[in-house]
């Protein structure tokens, strides 16, 4: 009995006999363990008839193993009913046993496609991927909680040309993925998050300057600060920077060299970079002027980890930065202080929080590698379903 577990790794199971034909290994066995009606649990049984199943075990090295088990039809004594005897480890109405789909679950996703899979394991594609949804439920019921996460990153990422753009949950403390939605504006992402449970429970969420995130945590996250995201933030004020150069120096602009210099913090360049930015700069004092506030500007908002005193001092430097551009003679300046003024509460939550979306970009990441490898996703369920247990 031990070396029969050990071999087929299913307890109670007595081997009666092996064949070999070709490269399949078929093994005759038996339970011994003790049976009982499903239905009432008693164990007075009458035997009414004898059937042998066949099922598909995990592989012997490059061999396939098939089960032909002897099992019987039961009568109940005590409740009457008719059942099959049940096996364990192989569920009902299944042609192979739990070892063998969670093989098949664990190959599929290192990146051999179903075809290839199916082909090794003499099964069909579609029971490969049958088998795969299986194992990625099972996770998913096992790992995902209901309850919505306390720091929260909220981000957008693109799924299909006809199905536009999904959203990302990410719980930014255990560093996973949340959930996935379908949509990223008001309309579409209103009934998800009124079902959405815990939402009392969520104390930080960051994300990027978009207006309908923003309108939808501060309706369903009534204790929840939100916090820009700084890389967004950075990367607006370049964008606004680079286009005021544009109008200035339509010519310049066009050097590609220039105009990576003047995108990077000044901490970042070497000493021959720093000296020719200042000769292009010393040719156009406005755009000089506007450069170096740029740069005091970013290295203000670069601040992070800063307590509550800390902050009053930094505050003023910031509402003094935001007047500046908005009475400045340029468009886009102008737009950019008003873009600083609607989001000056979120982005003064950066000195205090550490938190960005940093995260769930890097999930963005492996959500694209997860795409290609199975060549592209048309049912977002099934995406959804296999990036919230990958990237869980």
């Amino acid at each position: 009995m031990i070396e029969s577990e050990i071999l087929l790794g299913l307890p109670g199971y007595q081997i009666t006999g092996i064949e070999r034909e070709g490269g399949e290994v078929r093994i005759m066995a038996r339970y011994s363990g003790p049976l009982s009606c499903p239905h009432c649990g008693r164990a007075e049984l009458r035997n009414k008839d004898r059937c042998i199943r066949r099922v598909r075990h995990e592989d012997w090295g490059v061999r396939h193993i098939v089960l032909l088990l002897e099992g019987h039809k039961w009568q109940c004594r005590s409740c009457g009913h008719y059942f099959r005897q049940r096996f364990p480890g192989i569920l009902p109405c299944q042609r192979a046993s739990e070892a063998f789909q969670e093989t098949i679950f664990r190959q599929h996703p290192d990146g051999i496609n179903r075809s290839r899979l199916g082909r090794r394991e003499a099964i069909g594609a579609a029971t490969v991927e049958r088998y795969f949804r299986h194992g990625l439920t099972r996770q998913f019921r096992e790992w995902h909680s209901p309850r919505c996460a306390r720091v929260l990153g909220i981000d957008e990422h693109f799924f299909t040309h006809r199905k536009g753009y999904a959203t990302t949950l990410c719980d930014l403390r255990n560093h996973r993925v949340y959930d996935v939605v379908l949509g990223r504006s008001e309309l579409s992402l209103e009934a998800y998050f009124q079902r959405l449970e815990g939402k009392s429970e969520v104390r930080v969420v960051c994300m990027d300057l978009s207006s309908a995130y923003r309108s939808l945590v501060r309706l369903h996250f009534p204790n929840a600060r939100i916090v820009a995201d700084r890389f967004h933030v950075i990367r607006v004020i370049n964008h606004h920077f680079l286009a005021c150069r544009r109008d200035l120096d339509p010519v310049g602009s066009r050097n590609r060299g220039l105009l990576s210099l003047m995108r990077r913090h000044r901490h970042k360049l070497g000493p021959d970079q720093q000296q020719r930015l200042a000769v292009y700069l010393a040719a156009h004092p406005a755009l000089e002027l506007i450069y170096r506030f740029k740069q005091r500007l970013c290295y203000l908002l670069l601040k992070k980890q800063r307590n509550r005193k800390q902050c009053r001092t930094l505050l003023p430097r910031f509402l003094r930065a935001v007047h500046q551009l908005r009475q400045a003679g340029l468009a886009q300046l102008v737009q950019l202080g008003q873009t600083r003024h609607a989001w000056s509460e979120e982005i003064v939550c950066m000195w205090r929080f550490s938190r960005n979306n940093g995260i769930t970009e890097g999930f963005h990441n492996k959500m694209e590698l997860i795409n290609r490898q199975a060549y592209g996703f048309r049912n977002f369920e099934n995406y959804r379903l296999r990036v919230k247990v990958l990237c869980g």
